[in-house]
């Protein structure tokens, strides 16, 4: 009504007010040149050599002619000279990835595509793996010399995306919540948002709260600290579960499962979400 003001902010809008400072603090504080630390030039010891070799192994056997796999294993195999990193990413692999072996064997797109055009239409590689094929020899073209420059590259990508990824994210939450609540044909797919948005608002928050005590401790480095992140993060877990509760006026017993369920659902979703980002961001360079 005209000069009464409304009682409650708006959903949309308080996530929009909420993200925009919670990613604005974020990529003050959090820069991935300061947090991706690389040591690409340290050698492997020789756990990580053996668990290395092992995984060549293993691919070898399901391409008993690959040279560059055999080739690589009496690399890494001779222990009179250090391995690094380094010399791995150089040589075109990348811990089990099958792709950045199969990527170092084109130098160039170019000469990829033209090998491709001259194989009978049945042994050309599917339009997916001729994408992935194409990342990795991008890649490998670019950064071969200095693996350092593209972690911390796909890093920047990847965290600008983060706000991106995370609002995609957020009707996908809903729809497990619709999934899980199917059976409440009182809750349409905007109540189940509407929680979500306020969910999403309380977790930045608290993950602004996490990182502000995160400074803290970086300066005074208490102990109290670190309990004091682990309480909030049960605060955050502990939020989900009454929130539900209280949301969807079930008994403690039926909400408790139907919170395990939101949650084994919700990181399977954000792990996905995070592989297809990261690939994007790879892409993209």
């Amino acid at each position: 009504m005209v000069g009464r003001r409304v009682s409650y902010l708006h959903p949309v809008r308080m996530y929009v007010f909420t993200s925009a400072i919670f990613f604005l603090l974020f990529f003050t504080f959090f820069r991935p040149k300061e947090s991706v630390t690389l040591t690409t030039d340290k050698p492997l010891d020789a756990r990580q050599r053996g668990e290395y070799i092992i995984s060549l192994q293993n691919r070898l056997k399901k391409d008993t002619a690959n040279r560059l796999i055999l080739d690589r294993i009496a690399l890494i195999s001779d222990t009179s000279r250090p391995f690094t990193a380094k010399d791995i990413f150089k040589t075109g692999a990348n811990g089990d990835l099958d792709t950045t072996i199969s990527a170092n064997e084109y130098k160039s797109i170019e000469a990829y595509d033209s090998i491709q055009r001259a194989l009978p239409p049945g042994k050309r590689h599917s339009w997916l793996k001729q994408r992935y094929l194409k990342i990795g020899i991008n890649i490998n073209s670019k950064y071969q010399e200095n693996p350092n420059d593209f972690l911390l590259k796909l890093s920047e990508g990847f965290f600008h995306r983060l706000p991106y990824m995370l609002f995609v994210s957020l009707p996908l939450f809903a729809f497990i919540l619709k999934l899980v609540y199917i059976r409440r044909k009182q809750f349409f797919f905007a109540d189940h948002g509407v929680f979500t948005i306020h969910l999403y608002v309380f977790t930045f928050i608290v993950l602004l709260a996490f990182f502000c005590i995160g400074k803290i401790q970086e300066f005074t480095h208490g102990g109290f600290f670190t309990a004091l992140k682990a309480l909030l993060f049960i605060g955050l877990v502990g939020y989900l579960y009454i929130s539900m509760r209280n949301f969807y006026k079930q008994g403690w017993g039926k909400t408790f499962i139907k919170f395990l369920l939101v949650i084994f659902s919700s990181l399977v979703m954000m792990l996905i979400l995070f592989a297809i980002f990261l690939i994007f961001s790879a892409a993209t360079l």
